[in-house]
């Protein structure tokens, strides 16, 4: 590709140093207020260009339709909507994004936390078989964690997927060498859409988000990364362009090989000014 040609010229490698993947662990609950909090943050605010974090359902994969037939297989089986299916806008507006301990209260309202919290681990058990089958890599997605490496940019995963999720998929994509960090939003003090995951991101690879941009594609995860003074790269693998924009991504793409995507890419690394 030629825009990653160009790039590795203007900016050469300088590997970081490699640590072993990790899942960071603070005996101390990181602070909304650990940085400045930026709502209105953008890509050309970046200068320079240190470190990139993505999230892993629907940006690293196109996960969510597994997610979507694990939950509807589920649901019509305890008669949830009187045992009617529920459709795709029901899972977009109602449970994509969504942390599960908040799902107990949007799907299960009326049932013991304990056992809402167990028809949850059934269902992400359902969702690891059907993943194993059926996962496949965001078109491009090679494309642009070679452009990271080469540049020797940080990196981490930051996710409100349960650990064993999180490891499937990663494995799955090879990506166990990519991450060095991946930060889990149950082992924090708040899910997304606070910013307490990539509050926590930031602090373990030691990175301002003045210097930090996110890849995400969901409602949830944008506005966390824009708590946390960062911009956002929203990815439109199911959710519509407009609605990641209104969340308050800097710029939509449809996958990793968008050219829209390229030019802005090449554009920090090139100017450091406003792309």
């Amino acid at each position: 590709m030629s825009t990653l040609t160009t790039s590795l010229h203007l900016f050469p490698n300088n590997p970081i140093l490699r640590t072993k993947l990790h899942f960071p662990s603070f005996s101390t609950r990181i602070s909304s207020t650990s940085y400045p909090i930026n709502s209105n943050a953008s890509l050309s605010s970046i200068a320079p260009l240190e470190a990139v974090l993505f999230d892993i359902d629907g940006t690293l994969c196109d996960s969510d339709p597994l997610h979507y037939y694990a939950f509807r297989d589920m649901l019509q089986e305890i008669g949830f909507i009187d045992g009617s299916p529920i459709d795709e806008d029901f899972f977009i507006n109602n449970i994509s994004g969504k942390h599960n301990e908040e799902l107990c209260n949007v799907l299960l309202p009326d049932w013991e936390f304990e056992k809402a919290m167990k028809f949850m681990v059934d269902k992400e058990a359902l969702f690891r078989r059907l993943a194993v089958e059926q996962l496949e890599p965001i078109s491009g997605l090679n494309n642009v964690c070679k452009w990271v490496e080469d540049l020797g940019l940080k990196r981490a995963a930051v996710t409100n997927a349960p650990k064993s999720n999180a490891e499937l998929l990663i494995s799955m994509l090879k990506l166990q060498d990519f991450f060095e960090v991946i930060v889990l939003a149950e082992e924090c003090a708040r899910p997304k859409p606070f910013p307490d995951p990539y509050l926590k991101a930031l602090n373990a690879l030691k990175v301002s988000p003045n210097h930090t941009f996110v890849f995400e594609d969901s409602v949830s995860g944008i506005k966390a990364a824009n708590g946390a003074g960062m911009p956002a790269i929203g990815m439109a693998t199911r959710n519509p362009k407009q609605t990641l924009l209104d969340a308050g991504a800097s710029l939509v793409i449809k996958d990793y090989n968008d050219p829209k995507l390229w030019e802005s890419l090449q554009g920090m690394i090139q100017q450091k000014l406003p792309i």
